[in-house]
This record gives structure tokens, C-alpha cells and sequence, in this order.
């Protein structure tokens, strides 16, 4: 068990202190000196607890008492309110609204007592709105939608990005804060322009302030505002641009405001440019299925895409922002906490007031455990590097909608699968093009468009031996792109699906599917030109006649097929042009995985040789490669061997989180180019019996509660 640690004997401390400390003094000496230069957060081993404060608990909160509760959950980072939306101290600006409860000594206290006790202090800001005093006296900093509609959130009233609030006000209030308190950081909430009331669920639309119609107009030329989001519209595209460009100038003032008063202070967000740590969020999900790898999906998406930065993963404690003050089901947080800390991230708490008298403590259980089983081996979390073969392309870091549910189906079946991958944003396919070559497979899941150049680079990476497989309407709104790199086009590309068929024509490239003939099809069937194509495959038939079992029946072949593969000299580009991994993800039926795995296995026959275990679907495991996180490895590189982490879902019923059931005596075989010097459990550092053979590292896990670490040492 995790805690076992926690009960070794004195001897065994003294021999595991020594057995860390076999470097030479003087290496050790220098390793800690250069670590503590190092910009704290690039630790990688943050554990952050971040507490919203309504305004009125900032009466009663007790620095003493925060400290204390940090400490006892091993928290070794606070964010905590600062400004924006109110001052949380004692602000000297005019346009700076105070928080009416608020105690002049309280944000002060807090972050000199955080610092005695070793912890860093992030504050938060929200540059989003101003209070309805604010709004009166200057309503031409606030948005306003097409149709003359404020957004506001009781007496709050959201601003335009590019009046003199954001533009202005909002570095003055920065500026205020870093002259006075000697924070570690800035955490910044809802950065960017504003077309939805996320807390009340409602869309408004483009910003229409006549400060945003001046600075697009100036930054086109004379070009006039859209209204309307539509991206077959060249203004609106413009319009992209404009949005890009403008919040990439603004987080640059901010970073150079930030550094030019103490580099050392760190800036979190949830965008990639101009910052220091990367946050996410894994949120509960308001629609059904849910999604219980989402902490692994955030983590992979940001470190794959932006690897210079550290990554921050909040479990989001709420239900809903209509339902703060009640929290998700401590299964679905152990599973969010040990998701992100196998990825390669820290770990991160948001709550709704401080620790004290809080409405539902069910959570703190498990809060604690991991938070202090992160602390006691955070040697073994967040030097990572990876082993994958394979690469996903996200639709964005933020996936929703019909995408989303293409892009999470393909990963479900994958990770069932237990087949390792990374992720790469789909817009920084251009800055990470280097590294494309180091994947045997990659998968576009519904990526509609790619600009020209990332076209380019999936070809030329298909020429030098890379695979690709795309599914659904990827590049559908690039006919150039879908000529060039599959030789394919669109017929039809709107059929609904729904009581075709899918016709396996041949068993022995489908052996997953031997006892079938058809398969069923729901949702979006693409009828796609493949003629130019080298290979097709699984011929497509018609709806037939529906009715009662007297009339069923007339199924026939369309002239389609389902998959076309165009090969390359090295690898092969496939094209599935229908939305498998959305069939699964809302159907689960297990005749669209083994047809998305006899695909993978047609482009990258090895897919599965990374790990061949007997674990069931529902346990998640993550291989990497380690080097531990300690100061005498701060400019080491390589590998000290790989690190498998057991996730245990089984307690995740679709719609529920129970706790996992015990998983006994599962065998696994690992490939690997080195022969171990030993494998142990991270729980406890026990050896685990193993054998080397052919490359491979062959052992069992006897028994796996909710998660354990497997160390498979150099």
C-alpha cells in the first residue's frame, strides 16, 4: 500500500538515505547549489492547492490556520486570490474594486507565514470583469454583444480585451501587487476574448466595443468587425488572426512587466505563450459518457505539445459552477491525482474557501494520501521522457463537441488497448516537426483542416517512414491537403450511417473480426473517391429495406469502400473517412475497436509490443522513461530506466465511481533494450521477482489497489 512507507524502520531510513546519497560531495554540493538557482516551479514537482475565496470568507480567513491545513495535505504551493474582479488587500487604485469583507493584513499574513513554512504563494488574478461601480463610471471598457447585450454575472460586468482596463488598468494592478508582496507567482483566470456566461451556460457572441472595432480595423486595414463566428468567412478567419496576435502582445507586456521586476516569479495560465506553467483543468463532465482519462488527455496534450513548459492539471473540485460547494466523487479524484502524476505533471487541487468548514469533505481523504504519497517519492514524478511509437493529433487543447468525441473514442480504444502514445495540439504539428520522425504511427482523429505547411510536414514525415491514419472529416475542409497526402476526395461526405453496414472482406487482415461479416454503422458514413488510392478496404452496403423481419434485408454494395491506403515508399497513409472513434466512445461496442486495431496493426504491425500484459481494460498503465528528479541529476540526460504506472479504473462504471476492485497477479512483459538491475514497487521499494529475455522484462504484480508504481532500473 501507498503509506507502507511511512512505517519502515529506522535501520531501513538510514540505508535508503544512504543508497540516495552514493554520489560524490562534491557533484552533490554543486547538483543542490544549481538546483536552487533554478526557477523554482521547473521542479516539476509541484503539489497546488488552490482556494477561491467568495468574497465574504475573507473575513474569517486565518493565515495560521491555511498554513497548517497546507501542511497537513503535503502541499507545497498555494494560489490564492489577489485582484481583478476584487482586490483581496488593501489596493491605492481607484479602478480597482475592494473586496468589502476584506481584513488589510490578511493576503500579507498569508504569504509571510507560507513562506516560514516552505510554501509557495501563486495569487490569482481575473482580468475579466469589474465591478458595477466600476462599470458606471467607464462602460466603455466593458463587451458588448451584436444585439447591445452586457454579459454580467450579478453586479459584475465583463470587459473588452482591448479597452483601457485590459489594455491599461490591468498592468497597474500587477505592478501594485509585485511592489507589494513578495509573491512566487501569477496565476491569471479566463485570459482571452469572451463569446459565452460560462457560469450561466448563455452565448453572446463577438465582442462589438468600439475599442476592439478600432483595433481590428487597424490591425486590417480598415476591415470591419464580424458578427457572426463562421469560418467559411475570410473576415472571420481575419478575425482569428486578430484574436491571436492581440493576446500574444498582451501576454508578452505581462511577462516582461512580471520578469523585469523578479524573474524567479513564475506566470500560469492556461494559454502557451509567454508563461511558465501551463495550467488545465480535469472538470466533471455534463454530458454522458464521461470521460475518466481526462487528467492523462490534458497532461499528454500539453507536455507533447509544449515541452519547455511545466503543466499544471487542476481537479476541479465543483460538480458544476451552478453546484460549487459540492464535489465529484473521491474515485474520480484519486484517478485525475495518479493520471496526472504518471503523465508527467504535478499535482493540483482547486476548491471553492479554504480548507476549513468546507461543505463536502469527502475528498480529503484522498487529497491527502496522494497528495503526501507524491512528497515522500517525488524523486520517481516528473523527469519523464517518453517511450511511444505512436501520436495522437488533438483537436485543440480544449476539445468539445463531435470532435472531441472522435478524438477521445480513438484514445479509449487505445488505452483499453494498454497501447502507448503521445499527444500533439494539431496547431503545433509546425513547431514540433522534429520530432514526428521518432513515431512509427500517427493518427489524425477529425482533424477537419491543417494550414499548408503541416501538410507538408505529414508528408514528408510519411516519406521518411512515418504511418498516418486519419478518420472521420479530416482534412474535409482541405481537398488540396486530402489530394496531396492520401490521393483521395469527397463524394459524399454528409451520409448518415445509421443501418448501413461495413462489409469484412477479408479475414486475415481483420482477424479481430473473424466472426463477423458485417459490421453495424451508426452516425457520419463518408463515401470518398479512393480509386487513386494503392489499397482499399471493407466494402460498404446500402441501408437495405427496414421494417419487420418478413421484409428485412437487400443489403448491397454501394462501390465504396470503408478505408483507402495510399503507400509511400517507407509507411503508408490510410484514410477511414467515418467516425470510429466516436462510434465507440458513445456505443462501446467492441466491433469498433477490433476494427480500429486490425487498421493499426495493417500500418504498424508492432502497435501492441511495447507492453503484453494480462491487466484487464479498465487498468491503466503509462510507461516511461525516468531519470529521478534530484538536484544531482539537474544537467544529467538519459534514461535510469523505465517507470510503468498501474492505474486501477475498474471502480468507473460509465457513470459512476466506485472504489476499484483489488487486481491480483497480473503478468506483464515489457519490452526493453536494457537487462534491469532490478524492478521494485514504488509503494514500498520491495523487489519484484523478474526475467530478462529477448528483450523483454517479464514479471507479475501480485496485487494493485488503486495504483502502484513499477521502477524497472538500469
Amino acid at each position: 500500500m501507498i503509506f507502507n512507507l511511512l512505517k519502515r524502520s529506522k535501520s531501513f531510513w538510514i540505508t535508503f538515505f544512504v543508497s540516495c546519497c552514493c554520489v560524490t560531495a562534491a557533484a552533490q554540493v554543486t547538483g543542490i547549489d544549481e538546483w536552487n538557482k533554478f526557477p523554482w516551479w521547473k521542479r516539476n514537482n509541484l503539489r497546488v492547492i488552490q482556494v477561491n475565496l467568495p468574497d465574504y470568507e475573507a473575513v474569517k480567513l486565518d493565515a495560521d490556520s491555511l498554513v497548517k491545513d497546507l501542511k497537513y495535505f503535503s502541499a507545497n504551493t498555494l494560489i490564492i486570490n489577489a485582484g481583478g474582479i476584487m482586490a483581496y488587500y488593501p489596493t491605492k487604485l481607484d479602478f480597482h474594486y475592494k473586496n468589502p469583507y476584506m481584513r488589510p493584513n490578511m493576503l500579507g499574513d498569508v504569504v509571510a507565514k507560507c513562506h516560514t513554512a516552505g510554501i509557495k504563494v501563486i495569487v490569482r488574478f481575473d482580468f475579466s470583469r469589474i465591478h458595477q461601480s466600476i462599470f458606471q463610471k467607464n462602460p466603455d471598457w466593458c463587451y458588448i454583444s451584436p444585439k447591445g447585450e452586457r454579459m454580467i454575472n450579478d453586479e459584475m460586468y465583463v470587459v473588452s480585451i482591448n479597452a483601457p482596463y485590459v489594455q491599461d488598468r490591468a498592468f497597474r494592478i500587477v505592478q501594485e501587487m509585485l511592489e507589494s508582496y513578495p509573491v512566487d507567482g501569477i496565476f491569471l483566470n479566463m485570459p482571452g476574448y469572451l463569446v459565452n456566461n460560462a457560469y450561466e451556460g448563455k452565448y453572446y457572441g463577438i465582442d462589438q466595443n468600439e475599442a476592439d472595432k478600432r483595433a481590428f480595423a487597424e490591425f486590417t486595414g480598415g476591415w470591419e468587425l464580424p458578427k457572426v463566428e463562421d469560418r467559411k468567412d475570410s473576415v472571420y478567419l481575419k478575425y482569428l488572426d486578430f484574436k491571436a496576435v492581440t493576446g500574444k502582445r498582451w501576454s508578452e507586456r505581462l511577462y516582461q512587466l512580471v520578469k523585469a521586476k523578479n524573474s524567479q516569479i513564475a506566470i500560469c495560465t492556461y494559454t502557451d505563450q509567454f508563461v511558465d506553467i501551463i495550467r488545465h483543468e480535469s472538470q466533471a463532465s455534463s454530458t454522458l459518457p464521461y470521460w475518466p482519462y481526462g487528467a492523462s488527455d490534458n497532461v499528454a496534450n500539453a507536455i507533447g505539445s509544449y515541452p519547455d513548459h511545466v503543466i499544471s492539471n487542476a481537479s476541479i473540485q465543483q460538480i458544476s459552477f451552478q453546484s460549487r460547494f459540492v464535489a465529484v466523487e473521491p474515485g474520480e479524484v484519486a484517478i485525475r491525482f495518479y493520471e496526472n502524476i504518471a503523465g508527467g505533471s504535478g499535482l493540483d487541487l482547486s476548491l471553492m474557501g479554504d480548507l476549513r468548514e468546507y461543505e463536502d469533505e469527502r475528498n480529503y481523504d484522498v487529497i491527502k494520501k496522494i497528495y503526501t504519497h507524491h512528497k515522500k517519492n517525488e524523486e520517481w514524478y516528473g523527469n519523464y521522457s517518453s517511450v511511444s511509437k505512436i501520436l495522437v493529433i488533438a483537436p485543440g487543447s480544449w476539445p468539445s463537441g463531435l470532435p472531441a468525441q472522435e478524438y477521445r473514442g480513438i484514445q479509449l480504444m487505445l488505452k483499453e488497448a494498454h497501447i502507448q502514445y503521445d499527444i500533439i495540439e494539431q496547431k503545433e504539428i509546425i513547431n514540433r516537426a522534429d520530432v514526428l520522425k521518432n513515431y512509427k504511427l500517427i493518427i489524425l482523429p477529425d482533424i477537419t483542416a491543417l494550414n499548408s505547411t503541416a501538410v507538408q510536414i505529414l508528408k514528408r514525415s510519411a516519406q521518411e517512414g512515418v504511418n498516418i491514419l486519419a478518420t472521420n472529416s479530416t482534412l474535409s475542409d482541405d481537398q488540396k491537403g486530402m489530394s496531396e497526402l492520401f490521393s483521395a476526395s469527397v463524394v459524399n461526405g454528409d451520409l448518415d450511417g445509421t443501418g448501413n453496414y461495413i462489409q469484412v472482406d477479408d479475414h486475415k487482415i481483420f482477424d479481430r473480426l473473424k466472426q463477423q461479416q458485417l459490421i453495424s454503422w451508426k452516425y457520419r458514413l463518408g463515401l470518398y473517391d479512393f480509386s487513386l488510392m494503392d489499397e482499399r478496404y471493407l466494402s460498404l452496403m446500402s441501408k437495405g429495406r427496414p421494417g419487420p423481419p418478413e421484409i428485412t434485408g437487400g443489403h448491397e454494395p454501394m462501390g465504396f469502400h470503408a478505408v483507402g491506403l495510399k503507400k509511400y515508399p517507407k509507411a503508408g497513409a490510410m484514410l477511414f473517412p467515418s467516425n470510429i472513434g466516436r462510434a465507440y466512445f458513445q456505443t462501446g461496442y467492441e466491433q469498433y475497436k477490433n476494427l480500429f486495431l486490425d487498421l493499426v496493426e495493417i500500418l504498424y504491425p508492432q502497435m501492441d509490443d511495447q507492453i503484453i500484459s494480462s491487466a484487464p481494460a479498465r487498468v491503466e498503465l503509462v510507461l516511461k522513461n525516468y531519470r529521478r528528479n534530484i538536484p544531482s541529476n539537474f544537467k544529467n540526460a538519459g534514461s535510469e530506466g523505465m517507470i510503468l504506472h498501474c492505474i486501477n479504473l475498474t471502480g468507473f462504471s460509465g457513470n459512476t465511481y466506485f472504489d476499484p476492485l483489488p487486481v491480483y497477479n497480473q503478468r506483464f512483459s515489457i519490452q526493453s533494450e536494457f537487462k534491469p538491475s532490478s524492478v521494485k514497487l514504488l509503494s514500498n521499494k520491495k523487489p519484484v521477482a523478474f526475467t530478462y529475455q529477448q528483450g523483454r522484462v517479464n514479471f507479475i504484480l501480485a496485487n494493485l489497489n488503486d495504483y502502484e508504481g513499477v521502477i524497472i532500473q538500469k
